[in-house]
């Protein structure tokens, strides 16, 4: 536990635990155990829909007088790029299909999990075919793409193909670390942001709105969960919680960094799924301002979350962003502050002990 200025202490352990816990999109029963279990004891009803997401509902308490807007919807989302093996050859090399987007160059001479249907976790290589480069004789290596790559699992054949089949689920391989100032690990997109609603949630006061606390599925292949969420569920506010780009490192300029490490939660104007209630975005600015939280505004120009779902579906709905910075995103090494993890935290309580004030008008 880490104590960093607030009230609350940051569950460091349970991060680390939703960081290593396996689960590709359509195959989050693990995480959504881990998260349900969390959850628990901090609403009160507890549910899961029909096609994955983790539910949790927390009725209005204390002495806040009780104005619209009266439901407030928080969701992050529990997959994390992986794999579903699509083919066993004749030697026991799996080929693999991808659930989310990867750059192979990330990729190469990486551990990984096979997943199989009997429960067993096979640790795996996942390797480019050709040619090492011992035998390449003047070649230039070639940047490999995802097709390119299989997996060796070091068994005999015979053995590959009595324990794996189409479909089951391969995850990148890394445990997660304390560098420096910093965690990192792989899936901090978007567990870093499962676990910000979790410790915001353990952390509320008063608070005069139902608040729904959701941790959605699907999010890598098409914002799925929280489609189904905003059918279901229509709230006077949906705030997602995701992570960014902090393009802060050597190779990259200040113009083009999108947000940096360290300097605090980042509230999104703009991504390429959803543009940010500019009403909400004052309000959050302001919240943050009012109790000493360090925050950056944040323009994503590709790529987006789940509020470019929440904001469409049975009309426009008052929706933000708020994110994460992290550094090396969709690697198993992606790194974010401690800082901003605390300060999103922060952000986020406060929202949803005081959404009663805002007034979309």
């Amino acid at each position: 536990m880490i104590n960093n200025g607030d009230t609350l202490s940051l569950d460091l352990d349970l991060l680390k635990t939703l960081s290593e816990t396996p689960g590709v999109p359509s195959r989050e029963e693990a995480i959504r155990t881990v998260i349900l279990d969390a959850m628990r004891p901090l609403v009160d009803d507890l549910h899961v829909d029909a096609i994955g997401n983790a539910i949790g509902v927390r009725h209005p308490r204390g002495s806040v007088p009780n104005h619209k807007p009266v439901r407030v919807l928080v969701a992050a989302h529990m997959d994390e790029i992986g794999f579903l093996v699509r083919h066993v050859d004749g030697k026991g090399f799996l080929r693999l299909h991808p659930v989310g987007g990867f750059d192979a160059r990330n990729l190469v001479a990486q551990r990984v999990d096979v997943h199989t249907r009997d429960g067993e976790r096979l640790h795996g290589l996942l390797m480019p075919q050709g040619k090492p480069i011992h035998l390449m004789r003047g070649e230039e290596p070639k940047a490999p793409k995802v097709d390119d790559l299989f997996v060796d699992l070091g068994l005999p054949a015979e053995a590959v193909t009595a324990k794996v089949e189409v479909g089951d689920m391969v995850t990148l391989s890394r445990s997660f670390a304390r560098i420096g100032n910093h965690v990192s690990g792989k899936a901090l997109d978007d567990r870093a942001c499962v676990f910000v609603i979790l410790e915001a949630m353990r952390a509320l006061g008063d608070h005069a709105v139902e608040i729904v606390a959701v941790a959605t599925v699907q999010e890598e292949v098409g914002l799925r969960g929280a489609q189904a969420i905003a059918h279901d569920w229509h709230p006077d506010i949906a705030i997602a919680l995701d992570v960014t780009l902090a393009v802060d490192i050597p190779g990259g300029s200040e113009e083009h960094q999108v947000s940096a490490i360290g300097k605090g939660v980042a509230i999104k104007v703009a991504d390429g799924s959803s543009l940010s209630d500019h009403r909400l975005v004052r309000w959050s600015r302001d919240i943050a301002s009012r109790y000493d939280i360090p925050y950056q505004l944040e323009i994503l120009p590709a790529g987006g979350t789940d509020a470019g779902m929440l904001q469409r579906v049975h009309g426009s709905r008052p929706t933000i962003t708020y994110s994460v910075p992290v550094r090396y995103v969709h690697t198993v090494n992606e790194l974010a502050s401690v800082i901003d993890i605390q300060a999103a935290v922060d952000l986020l309580r406060r929202a949803l002990e005081s959404a009663h004030e805002f007034a979309p008008s």
